[in-house]
């Protein structure tokens, strides 16, 4: 098995060109809803991305045996599951959004059982921030009810990922895990890409954009991610991860033209505040995930 390259670039930069780059995806991606709809959009990303994965790493996955394919399959279909429910969303609400509402799945992973008192206050900015978002809320913040439920579950979804990622730690390697994983992922959603009527309409050039995606979203952010995380402490990963809500809200001003209110804004803020001080506060640990997914 092929191991990552070792890029020649600073881990901090790496993270946050990655964190961009993983946005920037998803950008790309949303600009295929007029044509293949989110299922054939997130189909084409997760079957390029693992073309690509295999192609670039080459693990020998038929090698791994029944008994680590069943540690991989669930985990394939969290990480499946994620990228159909975040891509469905993303046809609702802005790009800024869904990402911070998704951001809940990861940070619930992290405050689940705590008893630190410190962890009251995360719970309660991250609260705040759904609260400011929600159609309850009234006024100009509120946002889809159905896109938000739907980013939700994609938070759900990242969280089952995390968890099921890290039961695969001591059976399968980090890129045996994240290809095989994108290989179920695939499996998957590509029907249900394949009944929206993606393939008929599929073109040179949404094959090049799809492939882009693929590359943005998933192949340039695992494999600098894996060079920041040969650097950097866990902790540290983490925190930085976390601007991942205020990164993709920038990107889907500059790229799609979505801005946000105010309130909105202070919404990211809180949430993205929340998980910094969570990931702080916590005991060390393994590193999160990463965004391969």
């Amino acid at each position: 098995m092929a191991s990552a390259p070792r890029l020649r670039i600073p881990p901090v930069p790496a993270l946050l060109i990655a964190g961009t780059s993983l946005q920037a995806g998803a950008a790309i991606a949303k600009q295929l809803f007029p044509a293949l709809g989110p299922a054939g959009a997130s189909g084409v990303r997760l079957s390029f991305a693992a073309v690509l994965l295999l192609a670039f790493f080459r693990p020998r996955l038929t090698r791994l045996g029944w008994a680590r394919w069943k540690a991989v399959i669930p985990y394939g279909v969290a990480l499946g599951g994620m990228n159909f429910s975040f891509y469905l969303a993303l046809e609702r609400i802005p790009l800024g959004l869904a990402v911070t509402l998704e951001f809940l799945g990861p940070l619930g992973v992290a405050l689940f059982g705590s008893r630190r008192p410190s962890d009251v206050a995360w719970v309660l900015l991250a609260g705040g921030g759904i609260f400011l978002l929600s159609p309850w809320a009234g006024g100009a913040g509120s946002i889809d009810p159905v896109g938000a439920a739907l980013a939700l579950l994609a938070g759900a979804f990242w969280a089952a990922y995390i968890v099921l990622g890290a039961r695969t730690a001591g059976k399968l390697s980090e890129v045996e895990s994240v290809t095989a994983g994108m290989v179920v992922a695939t499996a998957v959603v590509l029907p249900l890409a394949l009944a929206s009527g993606a393939a008929a309409k599929m073109t040179p050039t949404l094959a090049a954009l799809g492939l882009g995606v693929a590359l943005l979203a998933s192949a340039l952010p695992y494999t600098l991610e894996m060079v920041a995380l040969q650097a950097l402490p866990s902790r540290v990963f983490g925190i930085l991860t976390s601007l991942e809500p205020v990164v993709a809200t920038l990107v889907g001003w500059a790229l799609l033209g979505e801005a946000l209110t105010g309130r909105q804004w202070l919404a990211v803020g809180l949430v993205c505040v929340a998980s910094a001080g969570a990931t702080w506060s916590a005991r060390p640990s393994p590193s999160p995930a990463s965004s391969a997914g």
